[in-house]
């Protein structure tokens, strides 16, 4: 059976510790990559995960900022996680189920202007891509990367191409790194690969929105990538925006696929 690999951007584990527990009882993906936590790893709800059949099998957090975790209900094995830019800052972890390693993301957002000498943040974010670049080029074998990525590479994948080639997330130096970066490690993005362009697709809507829906400026910074092999089960990708417009929700929705490993 195929293994569906599910990831979110969950703002905060803790205050949303209903809406995961409701969206595993109804979606129940094998495995689930949280980004941006907020939470040390041990005040982490994890009775309420276990009480429908998940554990957690890797996390990394602090509290109130960053943090990334996996659960599975299947077998799943820790990985090392990475250190990026020399920084302990809970932006990776990585489990291995069956043939496949999946890494599970979060990239600094960057900040708001897009300077990398007058921004740290944003210098930050493109060495993290530099960083993830290099690493690709040396892997062996089946790799997933999932994870809010917080770049939207294509035109396709922002609400308006134009009006955001100055916004962080979609400027022309943060779109090459990360086409760069899928260039140098061979990932493929199932997402698009199932749902192509010209299809508008988005995973993030701000919370600025008064109606978010209706308004749908959007940004796809969520992404599920592979390389290695064929495993990526075609036409399997969704991105499940009904999420987004649960009580108290995350401003990004899950996005998911599946995978013969």
């Amino acid at each position: 059976m195929p293994v569906t690999v599910a990831t979110w951007n969950i703002n905060s584990v803790r205050l949303r510790a209903g809406l995961v527990e409701a969206f595993l009882a109804g979606e129940r993906p094998d495995v689930l990559c949280l980004q941006e936590t907020k939470s040390p790893v041990d005040k982490i709800p994890l009775e309420q995960f276990e009480a429908i059949g998940y554990r957690l099998v890797t996390a990394k957090g602090f509290k109130g900022y960053n943090g990334v975790a996996v659960f599975a209900r299947g077998p799943a094995e820790e990985v090392a996680p990475m250190e990026m830019c020399g920084q302990d800052d809970a932006r990776h972890c990585a489990v291995r189920v069956g043939k496949a390693v999946i890494h599970n993301y979060y990239v600094p957002a960057g900040g708001d202007v897009p300077d990398r000498e007058a921004n740290r943040k944003f210098d930050h974010k493109l060495r993290f891509i530099d960083e993830m670049t290099e690493w690709s080029r040396g892997l062996d074998g089946l790799h997933i990367v999932v994870g809010d990525l917080n770049i939207a590479p294509l035109e396709e994948d922002v609400w308006n191409h134009k009006q955001l080639l100055k916004v962080v997330s979609h400027t022309p130096v943060e779109t090459e790194g990360m086409l760069g970066l899928m260039e140098a490690g061979g990932w493929q993005d199932t997402t698009r690969a199932d749902i192509p362009v010209p299809e508008k697709l988005f995973s993030w809507w701000s919370y600025r929105s008064a109606d978010w829906a209706a308004a749908d400026k959007g940004r796809r910074l969520d992404h599920v990538w592979v390389r290695g092999g064929d495993a990526h089960v075609p036409g399997s990708s969704r991105v499940l925006k009904d999420w987004r417009g649960a009580e108290k929700p995350s401003d990004h929705a899950p996005v998911l696929a599946d995978f013969d490993i």
